[in-house]
C-alpha cells in the first residue's frame, strides 16, 4: 500500500496540482491585497469616499450589551449581529474577476510559449480514397 501512495504521489500531475494549489493560495493573497488596499479605495474616492468594505444592511436587532459603533461592520460581525454585507461581497466578486483575468493573461502568455504542433501533411481526401477503392476494383 506504501508503495501505490509513493507511485501515486510521484506522478507529475500529482505534483503539478500540489504546486498550482499552493501557488494559487498565495496569489489569492495577492489579489485581496490589491483589491482591498489599491484599487477599493481609489473606487471609493471615485465615487465620492464610499467605502465598500463597511456597507451592509441589518437584518436583526444590535444586543443591547453592544457599545461599539453602529456602523462597525467588523465589530457587529464580531458581536454576532445578523447583517447582510453586500460591500463585502462586491469585494469578492471584485477579486474574483482580477482573479480569473490575471490568470486568463498567465494562461494566453504560456500558450504562446508552448511549441507549436507541426503541421502534420494532409493524407488523401476522402474523395481520393474512394477514387482509388474503384480504381482498384476494376483493376480486379
Amino acid at each position: 500500500m506504501f508503495q501505490e501512495f509513493k507511485t501515486f504521489i510521484a506522478r507529475g500531475n500529482v505534483l503539478d496540482l500540489a504546486v498550482g494549489v499552493i501557488i494559487g493560495g498565495a496569489f489569492g493573497k495577492i489579489v485581496a491585497s490589491l483589491t482591498d488596499d489599491v484599487l477599493m479605495p481609489v473606487i471609493g474616492k471615485l465615487t465620492g469616499g464610499v467605502d465598500f468594505s463597511s456597507k451592509f444592511v441589518l437584518l436583526g436587532p444590535i444586543p443591547a450589551k453592544y457599545t461599539g459603533s453602529p456602523t462597525d461592520y467588523a465589530a457587529l460581525k464580531k458581536a454576532g449581529v445578523a447583517m447582510l454585507g453586500y460591500g463585502s461581497f462586491i469585494t469578492a466578486i471584485i477579486n474574483f474577476i482580477i482573479m480569473a483575468f490575471v490568470i486568463f493573461l498567465i494562461v494566453k502568455g504560456a500558450n504562446k510559449m508552448a511549441p507549436k504542433p507541426e503541421a502534420v501533411p494532409a493524407g488523401p481526401t476522402e474523395v481520393e480514397l474512394l477514387a482509388e477503392i474503384r480504381d482498384a476494383l476494376k483493376k480486379g
